[in-house]
């Protein structure tokens, strides 16, 4: 899954439980029953989870580009020079 996919997940989650919160209620509030409520909120979370854990294709519309274990011998990380840490350290004796 990607970065775009599990915002795309996130959102969806959000949605869907809200949406599955506020039907279970109506329905459970117009009919004085609690259990039905429960039920159709455990329905909703587990379609939720059933749309939102597994990684389905279209979660991954936004693939990442891996270098090459060539290309990152060439272009070595930077390494940090010593410089820095004298700056820092005439500064602490003043």
């Amino acid at each position: 899954m990607d970065w775009q996919g599990q915002k795309l997940a996130e959102k969806l989650m959000e949605i869907f439980l809200v949406a599955f919160a506020i039907v279970a209620f109506v329905v459970g509030y117009s009919i004085g029953s609690f259990q039905t409520m429960l039920l159709i909120y455990a329905a909703g979370v587990l379609l939720t989870t059933l749309v939102t854990v597994p990684n389905w294709p279209f979660f991954n519309r936004h693939p990442l580009n891996w270098l090459d274990p060539s290309e990152v011998e060439r272009h070595p990380k930077p390494q940090p020079t010593a410089a820095h840490s004298s700056k820092k350290k005439a500064s602490k004796q003043k």
